[in-house]
């Protein structure tokens, strides 16, 4: 007797220890029994926290369709499927939707992805955007006031060299005052309404916003013909090599007494000509993809790719969603757009300010084309060699050419 005992004890403890388990491993579903299985007060309550709400208990529930079956042609009531039913399909885009003409957009009768877009644009975007230009004009005025004016070492020659063409300094101004334009049209788009509207009224906000629509639509174009033209032109002469393992080494000449040698393009220029390239084509794609909206869809594809790597799991992603309606992709390339161009107009200011104010001599290069010797042979002392070789090699055939 006391071994059943022992015996019924052990597996009712075995049983309830399962249970317990169970329980912890599987919370139980809220009791939405008072709402008749729609939402309650702390699903609102919850989402509004920002917690994660499983939604399935709505998106699923959109009726049964098999009892529905054979009065649909019928007046009255739609059987086993009611109006929010039938709502509650269209938001979470499960309707069986039939449209004439529009194609997959007009079959997208609710989306509701645009308050998130409007969240992250009007919070994160805005304000580390907004900080990264900020703080780098900040660090930018305190490595001036630390370091000065990098100056040419040797007294100037008073003898120049042709640094750029005029066909690459036309090509470099067209990308640069581009890219400018496009840079301020799309800041005041995204600042206008927090920082024009309050001081200068909504008529004046408004006349900015639509010119800076059309400046940056049409302004585009000439943006990525001379992104192309600059590609071409440059990108032999920026093929990374091992003098620029020395010239990161000595930050340019900032460490150390000498300034180490380089070629027509430095590895700091080479940086910043394969930022331009990389980010400036990743913008003209999103930029075409918000152009021709809903023509260019550009992340499912990409998501799907990814998602195949494993690569957005590791990171802790989860599984990147690979079935987007063509205005959630629209929503994506706009703020995929909007962070690139932060970053690349972060890395534009660094260039301004060492193009101009932070080196001497740097401005004469794409301003006139022509650069003193002393600051050429400071500065990339290979190329001057190569340009005095070519001279000298010009010079002695035109000697060796006899007159006629």
């Amino acid at each position: 007797m006391p071994r059943l005992i022992f015996v019924f004890v052990l597996k009712l403890a075995l049983l309830c220890g399962l249970s317990v388990n169970a329980q912890e491993a599987s919370p139980a579903a809220p009791d939405r029994s008072a709402t008749g299985g729609a939402q309650t007060l702390e699903d609102i309550l919850a989402r509004q926290r920002g917690e994660e709400l499983d939604d399935s208990f709505r998106s699923e529930a959109t009726g049964n369709p098999e009892l529905a079956a054979g009065i649909e042609q019928q007046l009255g009531t739609l059987g086993g499927q009611s109006d929010p039913e039938l709502w509650r399909a269209l938001r979470y885009n499960s309707a069986d939707i039939s449209v004439s003409a529009g194609g997959d957009v007009a079959t997208v009768l609710v989306q509701d992805g645009g308050m998130s877009w409007l969240s992250f644009r009007e919070g994160p975007l805005r304000q580390y955007g907004g900080w990264l230009l900020l703080g780098t004009i900040a660090a930018l005025a305190v490595f001036f006031v630390l370091r000065g004016r990098i100056g040419i070492d040797a007294d100037k020659t008073g003898r120049t060299v042709t640094r750029f063409a005029f066909v690459e300094r036309m090509a470099h101004w067209t990308l640069a005052g581009s890219f400018i334009l496009l840079g301020i049209t799309g800041l005041l788009t995204l600042f206008g309404r927090v920082a024009i509207l309050p001081y200068l009224g909504k008529d004046v906000n408004s006349v900015l916003l639509i010119g800076s629509k059309w400046i940056h639509n049409s302004v585009s174009w000439a943006f990525m013909l001379a992104l192309i033209v600059v590609f071409f032109m440059w990108v032999a002469h920026n093929i990374p090599n091992k003098l620029d393992l020395v010239w990161l080494k000595q930050f340019g000449g900032i460490i150390g007494s000498k300034h180490p040698p380089a070629k027509k393009f430095n590895a700091g220029q080479k940086v910043i000509f394969w930022s331009v390239i990389l980010l400036g084509a990743s913008i003209s794609v999103s930029g075409l993809s918000l152009l021709f909206p809903f023509e260019m869809p550009l992340f499912a594809k990409t998501f799907a790719a990814l998602n195949s790597t494993g690569i957005p799991e590791l990171l802790g992603f989860g599984v990147l969603p690979t079935e987007l309606t063509p205005h959630g992709e629209m929503q994506l390339a706009q703020l995929w757009h909007a962070i690139v161009g932060f970053v690349l107009m972060a890395i534009i200011i660094a260039h301004i300010y060492i193009g101009s104010v932070g080196m001497e001599g740097a401005y004469d290069a794409m301003g006139s084309g022509e650069v003193d010797e002393a600051w050429a042979h400071q500065h990339h002392s290979i190329w001057l060699e190569e340009v005095k070789e070519k001279e000298r090699a010009k010079g002695s055939d035109a000697s060796a050419t006899p007159a006629e």
